[in-house]
């Protein structure tokens, strides 16, 4: 994959021509049953009726790229105000050598309502598990996807995965899912705290028949480099 050097909304705007139009896609993660998910789209229209691919569609003239995707994040999922930021700009990923600027989201599946039509439904796929995508859009998740677990390693990402409060055993599963890996329950405790990045809230929740576990929180809900 040729490395390319950013753009500005403005050239980005420019290049969106007939010959060589600029897409956005979303990349949607969430975290499921210990398992990472993405969000999918089934297209009702050619090229590639009946397949899945990405969430997005070309640039609007005018339009700049940060609200075209907070756009259509809301649309897909009725959420806003979440971990949303640009991955990377990709070339030749169909017959017409578009450009396809895409953008990763972080959600928590609990507060999504997907969007409701008759056409171009959503449906989550794990990520381990995908289907044929159109428009080469398995590249862009698997680039995502790998961004996602190196940025766990150095900022506060996973708030945007989880509710408000949430157990130290919710987090570890969120971090295993994106992992794809078990963690030592002592070690992962011990490294967390450590980071200062969430804060015991004094509330309990009772998980099954185990004693009530300890809620905590995020100290900001935002992204935070550690």
């Amino acid at each position: 994959m040729a490395t390319q050097k950013p753009r500005t909304d403005a050239q980005r705007r420019a290049a969106n021509t007939p010959d060589r139009p600029v897409a956005l896609l979303v990349v949607i993660f969430t975290v499921e049953a210990g398992r990472l998910q993405v969000l999918l789209i089934r297209r009702s229209a050619p090229p590639h009726r009946d397949a899945w691919s990405l969430p997005g569609g070309l640039l609007a003239e005018g339009q700049s790229l940060v609200d075209a995707a907070t756009r259509r994040l809301e649309i897909e999922t009725g959420v806003r105000d979440v971990f949303l930021e640009q991955l990377y700009t990709f070339s030749a990923l169909d017959e017409r050598d578009s450009v396809a600027v895409a953008y990763w989201a972080l959600v928590d599946k609990g507060s999504v309502q997907l969007a409701h039509r008759d056409e171009w439904q959503p449906d989550w796929h794990h990520v381990d598990d995908l289907p044929k995508l159109a428009f080469k859009n398995t590249t862009v998740v698997e680039y995502a996807s790998t961004r996602l677990r190196n940025k766990l390693a150095y900022s506060n990402v996973a708030y945007s995965l989880l509710p408000p409060e949430f157990s130290l055993s919710q987090l570890q599963q969120s971090y295993e899912a994106i992992l794809g890996r078990a963690l030592d329950k002592r070690n992962f405790r011990k490294r967390i705290t450590s980071l200062g990045i969430v804060e015991a809230t004094g509330r309990y929740e009772s998980e099954g028949r185990h004693r009530p576990a300890q809620l905590y929180r995020f100290l900001e809900r935002r992204p935070v480099v550690v």
